[in-house]
């Protein structure tokens, strides 16, 4: 009697089924022991955060972003800590040659002698090597190169991203490994992106920024190992990138000091807060046939609607000036504790008249005029006080929310009409 094929990992490349040792039964519940996932160190502890304490094993990770934005390089330098302490990295590029890696890995320092580098666009024979060395991590840069021989599209297209991803997700569940892909982005959302397989993969790494700024943002927007909240942020340098440890000094770096319409703001980033500034330029009169409303950096319907609502509820007339709202920094923000920061700004540009530099405002603005609480204020006026301003304004609500804070003074409004008057 011939025995029967033993069922591998890359059977499913060809179109092959794997073939099942037993069959599924299904699992009660409170039978099921949790036990806390293995995770590894990356040596960049912005990194690490993002991922919610570590790299998980067994987690299959995609990174996103722009060409150019950073991912092969934070990945070059998590696999070199990771190599250097022991641990074993396949490195899988369809992008470059191995004399140009190495010339990228030899400006980030000396590698451990269990990195290896695999150049081809073969999934087939990346798998056939994940099986026979069996590395603890794997990078595959970038997965819109990788050639899946069991789908007939062109290297990129759907399909082949897709069904390349799926293979990949089977090798890091059933090995162990776990497996970061690199995923391209487009400015005009291409189909062939990353964002088409975010719900396959454990966790999406996402970075943002300007490839011609020096400063990158690392956010997670998706994580089954951690919080979908955090940001780590990333100066790039020509050794690398380099982690901010205090993300508001950066943000408020080189801010202007005694003019009007700038005001600082503090967000929330998961567990992390931010001190930013936002600034407005209101002008006297418009030179379109209607005043002209733009917003860098948040959402422009929600800058309309506030703008609206000074309008109505204290009679600032708006309606014949243009308005630019912009958040210094290169972030984005959608959390509603920016408005009146916003509406402060927009305040002190339409009246020309500067806010004190040491004073920062968060709350979030109502249709009626009013200002409504906040979460997590005290973290928000300790990091304000901590980066030495003297004075917050927030919401009248969060009063009960605040043990005394000694050494900066806090001013709180219920209205619209009480920011006006201050």
């Amino acid at each position: 009697m011939t025995e029967a094929p033993k069922a591998s990992v890359s059977g499913g490349i060809r179109g092959t089924a794997a073939v099942s040792a037993k069959k599924p039964v299904p699992v009660g519940l409170s039978d099921i022991e949790l036990t806390d996932e293995q995770r590894t160190g990356s040596g960049i502890k912005e990194f690490d955060r993002v991922l919610g304490g570590g790299i998980v094993q067994g987690s299959l990770v995609l990174v996103g972003g722009d060409p150019g934005i950073g991912k092969s390089t934070i990945l070059l330098q998590a696999a070199r800590h990771i190599s250097l302490s022991g641990g074993s990295i396949l490195y899988v590029s369809g992008e470059e040659s191995e004399k140009q890696i190495k010339m990228r890995a030899m400006r980030l320092g000396d590698f451990g002698k269990d990195f290896l580098l695999l150049c081809g666009t073969s999934l087939d024979e990346a798998v056939g090597v994940m099986e026979e060395r069996n590395p603890g991590f794997v990078v595959v840069d970038s997965i819109q190169t990788m050639m899946n021989e069991g789908v007939e599209s062109a290297a990129g297209s759907v399909s082949q991203v897709r069904e390349s991803t799926a293979v990949l997700m089977r090798v890091a569940k059933s090995l162990g490994i776990t497996i970061f892909i690199v995923g391209h982005v487009t400015k005009d959302g291409s189909v062939a992106g990353p964002r088409v397989l975010e719900h396959m993969v454990d966790t999406v790494l996402y970075f943002e920024g300007d490839i011609q700024g020096s400063y990158r943002i690392l956010r997670a927007v998706k994580n089954r190992f951690g919080s979908t909240n955090e940001i780590g942020v990333f100066e790039m340098r020509q050794d690398g990138l380099r982690e901010v440890s205090n993300p508001s000094e950066y943000m408020l770096s080189g801010r202007a000091i005694g003019s009007s319409g700038n005001i600082v703001t503090c967000v929330m980033e998961g567990t992390r807060p931010l001190l930013m500034e936002i600034q407005a330029l209101v002008t006297d009169n418009t030179s379109f046939g209607f005043p002209r409303r733009e917003a860098s950096g948040m959402d422009y319907k929600r800058v309309s609607m506030l703008m609206a609502v000074l309008e109505k509820r204290i009679g600032l007339r708006l309606s014949q000036s243009d308005a630019y709202v912009n958040i210094a920094g290169g972030m984005r923000v959608s959390e509603p504790a920016t408005d009146l920061a916003v509406v402060m700004a927009v305040i002190s540009s339409f009246r020309n008249s500067p806010v004190d530099k040491d004073t920062a405002a968060f709350g979030e603005v109502g249709l009626s005029g009013e200002i409504r609480a906040v979460s997590m204020c005290e973290r928000r006026v300790l990091e304000a006080q901590k980066l030495g301003f003297t004075r917050v304004i927030l919401p009248k609500a969060n009063h009960k929310s605040l043990s005394d804070i000694k050494g900066i003074e806090i001013t709180e409004v219920s209205t619209l009409e009480d920011v006006y008057m201050l």
